[in-house]
């Protein structure tokens, strides 16, 4: 910007900044003069938040929200992005992208309270560029459940062939999700994103069962990006099995018949759909 060109004076409302992800290179101008102009500070962790508000010069009020205080909270923050300029931070990158500044910015909007969005780091948009994977919708699942049953059907539902996934991920169950995606997906080719913009960054592209052995101990932030394969017209027919057998188990049918009437509907072998029977480690199985 001209430093002979007045800055322009930034309108009230609710501003979603976002932040580094670690390197602090990426910590924009506009940036900083949101955070230095705002009266508030919505962050998740106002420790963290606070280093870049001295950084950038504020003196707004830091004030916490957190997926538990989001709904107390979120009232106050829309009725002070009325009067003055309310930045929405979160602990590293953009925010509302799996973590609950989501709900702030739909409140403000629920207020008619305008909502700018201040562009930069984001890992997710980082990861996808790095992967080098093409074609296809790219879908984002945010942090897996812990629960196995659940994160299968996590990604199960989010699956779809010749598609693009993105999922962030603990360190200590890193190994273990990409063993299941390899057992999911006929080991699928994957990149592991650590540490990004760090110091010790890494992007490690190849097989989920490879890079399971690789990282089977590590430390840092992990995203990880998933080419779901395309199918072959027999795994589709088995899907669609799947997919009849699993609703007649949800309705209470017998194994026996169901695998029978499968199939004489999809023209498979009766022991091939018998095996496809939901199972208890299934998600769709029993308890």
């Amino acid at each position: 910007m001209d430093p002979e060109k007045p800055v322009p004076t930034l309108a009230n409302g609710l501003y979603v900044v976002a932040t580094p992800i670690g390197n602090l290179e990426d910590f924009s101008p506009r940036a900083r003069r949101v955070l230095g102009a705002a009266a508030v500070v919505a962050a998740e962790d106002t420790r963290v938040s606070g280093k870049l508000l001295r950084l950038a010069g504020g003196v707004g009020r830091l004030v916490s929200l957190t997926e538990h205080n989001t709904a107390a909270r979120a009232p106050e923050l829309v009725a002070a992005a009325r009067e003055a300029v309310v930045a929405l931070v979160s602990d590293a990158g953009t925010p509302a992208v799996s973590d609950p500044g989501a709900r702030l910015v739909e409140e403000a909007h629920r207020g008619n309270v305008p909502v700018f969005g201040i562009a930069g780091p984001s890992a997710l948009a980082a990861a996808v560029s790095v992967a080098g994977f093409s074609g296809g919708p790219v879908t984002f699942l945010g942090f897996l459940p812990r629960q196995r049953s659940e994160r299968l059907s996590a990604i199960r539902a989010a699956a779809r062939p010749g598609s693009i996934m993105v999922l962030f991920e603990s360190p200590n169950r890193l190994a273990e999700t990409l063993a299941e995606l390899a057992a999911e997906f006929a080991d699928p080719e994957v990149v592991v994103c650590r540490e990004l913009t760090k110091v010790f960054e890494e992007n490690v592209r190849g097989k989920a069962t490879a890079l399971a052995s690789r990282f089977a101990s590590t430390r840092g932030e992990c995203t990880v990006v998933v080419q779901v394969p395309e199918r072959d017209a027999e795994e589709a027919s088995l899907d669609e099995v799947r997919s009849y057998l699993s609703e007649m188990h949800r309705a209470g049918a017998r194994r026996s018949g169901a695998a029978g009437e499968a199939a004489r509907r999809f023209g498979v072998p009766r022991d091939a759909a018998y095996a496809l029977w939901p199972t208890p480690d299934d998600p769709e199985g029993e308890r």
